[in-house]
C-alpha cells in the first residue's frame, strides 16, 4: 500500500479514479493528537497503557488510543490544554522504558525515523561558582543537543546546579560530562545529570535498549564484566524542588524603605 502510494502519478487514473477530491477544513476532526513511539521489546496492549497514563496526565475529558504500526499509538484528545501539559512534561516512559512522544498533525506522514528525539532536564554539576548560569551552562552542553528555552527561567536555577532543558537524540549515547577551560587555562570536569532518566544500557549509554539487550553483552554469554561498563546510575539526577527556593534578590535597604513609604502614602490618598 505504501509503494502504492507513493507512485501514484504515474499510475493511469480512470475516470473514477481522478480527478482527486478536495477535502475541507469542516470535514476533519476536531481532536487534538500525540504520537508515541513504544521502546520496550515486548507486545503492549492498549489496556496496559491506559492504566499507566489515565492517572498520571489526568485528562479532564479522558483520551482515545489506536494503534497505527508497530508500538506505534496515536493519542487523541478533545483538549489542547492536556496535550500541551503532557508534552511539557517530558520525558515519559512505559514499563521504565523509554517513550518518544510528539505532537501530531492528523494530516502528516508517521516516519519512524523522525521519532528519536526526547526532551531532558539536565543539570549541569561542577561549575566554578563564578560561571554558574543559565548562558553558561547552555554554553556548556549545547554542543551535544539542542537547547530548548524553558518558559519559567526560574527553572534553571538548581542552587549548586544549573538545569539546562534539552532536546535529544536517544540514539546516541548520553553525554556524562565536559572539560572546560577557565580564562586562567586551567582545565575543569563538569558533569551531567538527567532527571527522570528510564532504562539506559550501562555498556553503551544509548536509551533505545538497556544493558541486558547490548548486542556484545548477549554474545559474551555474560563473560564481560560488568565493571567494564562506561555508563553508571550516576547519570541519574535526584528530583528537582520546584517548590524550593534556591535564590532570593533583595533589594537596598533604604530603597525598599522608600517604596514602603510611597504605597502607603498611595493609600492614604485613595481614603
Amino acid at each position: 500500500m505504501d509503494d502504492l502510494s507513493s507512485h501514484w502519478k504515474s499510475l493511469s487514473l480512470s475516470e473514477k479514479e481522478g480527478p482527486s477530491l478536495t477535502l475541507k477544513s469542516d470535514q476533519a476532526t476536531t481532536e487534538f493528537s500525540m504520537m508515541a513511539r513504544f521502546l520496550v521489546k515486548h507486545s503492549i496492549n492498549l489496556d496496559a497503557i491506559a492504566n499507566t497514563f489515565n492517572p498520571l496526565w489526568r485528562s479532564k475529558t479522558g483520551f482515545r488510543m489506536k494503534f497505527i504500526g508497530d508500538h506505534l499509538i496515536l493519542f487523541s484528545f478533545d483538549s489542547k490544554e492536556d496535550v500541551d501539559r503532557i508534552l511539557a512534561a517530558k520525558p515519559w516512559s512505559f514499563d521504565k522504558h523509554i517513550m518518544v512522544i510528539l505532537r501530531y498533525n492528523n494530516s502528516a506522514v508517521v516516519n519512524i525515523s523522525d521519532m528519536a528525539t526526547v526532551s531532558f532536564w539536565v543539570q549541569v554539576h561542577d561549575i566554578p561558582l563564578r560561571f554558574r548560569n543559565k548562558d553558561v551552562a547552555e554554553y556548556i552542553y549545547g554542543a551535544m543537543g539542542f537547547v530548548l528555552q524553558p518558559e519559567n527561567l526560574n527553572d534553571c536555577d538548581g542552587g549548586s546546579f544549573i538545569r539546562v532543558r534539552v532536546a535529544l537524540n536517544i540514539s546516541l549515547p548520553l553525554c556524562q560530562g565536559r572539560l572546560i577551560t577557565l580564562d586562567n587555562d586551567e582545565v575543569h570536569w563538569v558533569s551531567f545529570k538527567y532527571e527522570r532518566l528510564p532504562n539506559l544500557c550501562y555498556w553503551c549509554g544509548c536509551l533505545t535498549y538497556s544493558d541486558k539487550d547490548y548486542e556484545r553483552w548477549i554474545e559474551s554469554e555474560g563473560s564481560q564484566s560488568k565493571e567494564d561498563q562506561h555508563f553508571g546510575s550516576w547519570l541519574r539526577a535526584a528530583p528537582f524542588m520546584a517548590s524550593r527556593k534556591s535564590f532570593l534578590s533583595v533589594s537596598g535597604f533604604y530603597a525598599s524603605k522608600k517604596a514602603r513609604k510611597s504605597s502607603q502614602t498611595h493609600a492614604g490618598a485613595q481614603t
